[in-house]
């Protein structure tokens, strides 16, 4: 599985490396979301984990545009990854087009909980088409 992480903070993206290695993942990773949407150009991402508050352009702004594109990208799970605990923050992340939200500091059982069900998730859509 290819992973596509966009964190801002260097320790984070170490962490959440090292975990996913545990299950076989590769991870690429991108420090602001102007890069990760470049790299999403090149690569063959199976899912892409998304943090909120980056400088200069914020992962929704990102999610949003991910979402815009008109080739088979657009539908490329989005999982978001944030240390933000509003009681919106699920219902906002999920309307600007993230399939799942998981918080920080992020658990392992979180996120292979969150990339389970979303790529099943996607898999039963894409059966439907």
């Amino acid at each position: 599985m290819q992973v596509l992480f966009v964190e801002d903070d260097p320790m984070n993206r170490r962490v959440v490396r090292d975990m996913l290695s545990v299950a076989g993942a590769e991870m690429s990773e991108a420090a602001d979301a102007e890069t990760g949407l470049a790299m999403i150009n090149e690569g063959g991402f199976d899912v892409i984990l998304m943090d909120l508050r980056m400088p200069g352009m914020d992962g929704l702004t990102a999610i949003r545009k991910i979402r815009a594109r008109s080739d088979e990208k657009a539908l490329l799970p989005v999982i978001v990854v944030t240390a933000d605990t509003a009681n919106d923050i699920r219902a906002d992340c999920l309307s600007h087009g993230a399939d799942e939200v998981i918080l920080k500091p992020v658990a392992m059982k979180s996120l292979f909980d969150a990339i389970g069900k979303t790529l099943a998730k996607n898999a039963g859509d894409a059966a439907l088409l």
